[in-house]
């Protein structure tokens, strides 16, 4: 496991920057770890062992504007390690490439149960990284082009998500935020532009929650 430090002034104030905090690796020993206050751990397609795209992807010339948050409609699972990350990465690409005939993993990033995050579509952390550029995604027909598409393992429908898992959503977007110049505004759900469940009634009535952390963390970056 990455070994990285979060400032402790960035967000350990109030109750909501506990969450994050936890998330960051700061309270919570086995959530994900921070590297900063504004560039959180996220696993690269090469750390996670990802195959190669199908096919050629798409570099848009500019930066995305929106954030629409997903659940994979997997098993709610205890294992909340690492490797089991890896797993589900793998695993979601598996079934986008090879059942839906996509190019590759449809969302830009994924979040795990145990809080981990992940590079899903090739070339979407360097072009987070470098705030000017996205790469075309599959996750919502109409907003592939624009928006960024974060799922979340597990099934949201009747739970929630576990705590490490949101806390480390609140510092990802909150990031994203920053790198494109979003909007918290504009953290949607994928229903809001598509006729679907995801990201399940529990999760979706967490957007304006989610929306709110968000907030508070950016004053702090």
């Amino acid at each position: 496991m990455d070994i990285a430090h979060l400032p402790r002034r960035s967000f350990l104030r109030g109750a909501a920057g506990l969450a994050v905090a936890g998330a960051a690796g700061l309270v919570l020993p086995n959530a994900a770890r921070a590297a900063t206050a504004t560039a959180p751990r996220i696993y690269s397609c090469a750390e996670w062992g990802a195959r190669p795209p199908a096919d050629a992807l798409t570099t848009l010339d500019h930066p995305a504007n929106r954030i629409l948050i997903h659940h994979i409609a997997s098993a709610n699972s205890t294992d909340f390690s690492l490797a089991h990350a890896f797993q589900v990465a793998r695993d979601d690409q598996h079934d986008h490439i090879d059942n839906n005939g996509w190019s590759d993993t449809g969302q830009h990033f994924t979040v795990s149960r145990g809080g981990y995050r992940l590079e899903g579509r090739h070339g979407s952390l360097d072009a987070l990284r470098g705030r000017t550029t996205m790469i075309q995604g599959a996750h919502c027909p109409g907003q592939n082009t624009n928006a960024i598409g974060i799922e979340n393992e597990g099934l949201y429908t009747s739970v929630e998500p576990p705590e490490t898992q949101f806390a480390s959503l609140v510092v990802f977007c909150a990031y994203i935020c920053r790198q494109y110049g979003i909007p918290v505004e504009e953290i949607k759900g994928h229903r809001d532009f598509y006729n679907t469940e995801c990201p399940g009634d529990r999760l979706y009535a967490k957007l304006p929650q989610l929306r709110s952390e968000v907030a508070k963390a950016l004053t702090s970056m």
